[in-house]
């Protein structure tokens, strides 16, 4: 049995001087490549996949040190990031079940140890969200929502 749906999200980005790029990849297969997000765009993908496991990951890339702004007592006041809004499947946002079940994995830009923590929305670092899910989708949905 397979399952076909689409996957939908809002990807925008804070400074677009800084040229911040993202990867987008369902199990092994890039799916979306962009240098610079420069400008809010519309993401959609339709997806036909066999029952099982699979893994939506949101690569973030291009980000240097200078795309930080610190103030005097070490404070961040200006940071370039990656925003993803609105992810849906087949029209469903996510939301909250997003938040729960998402994990970004990054290494502060290689100034710090790897870390994996809860994704919010924002990409601040160079590094990967991963969100893994089960095929059919709806009952991955049903199970989650």
């Amino acid at each position: 049995m397979s399952d076909n749906f689409e996957i939908s999200c809002t990807i925008s980005g804070t400074d677009i001087t800084a040229q911040l790029g993202l990867e987008i990849w369902i199990n092994d297969q890039q799916i979306f490549d962009n240098y610079s997000v420069a400008s809010p765009q519309l993401f959609s993908y339709k997806i036909t996949e066999s029952d099982g496991n699979h893994e939506l990951r949101f690569v973030m890339k291009n980000k240097r040190p200078d795309h930080t702004v610190l103030d005097h007592a070490g404070n961040i006041i200006k940071d370039a990031k990656i925003l993803i809004n609105n992810l849906t499947f087949d029209e469903i946002e996510l939301g909250q079940v997003l938040f729960d079940h998402a994990e970004y994995t990054h290494n502060f830009n290689g100034t710090g140890a790897t870390t994996t923590e809860k994704f919010y929305g924002e990409i601040g670092c160079n590094g990967t969200v991963s969100l893994k899910f089960t095929t059919p989708i709806y009952l991955w949905l049903l199970e989650n929502m």
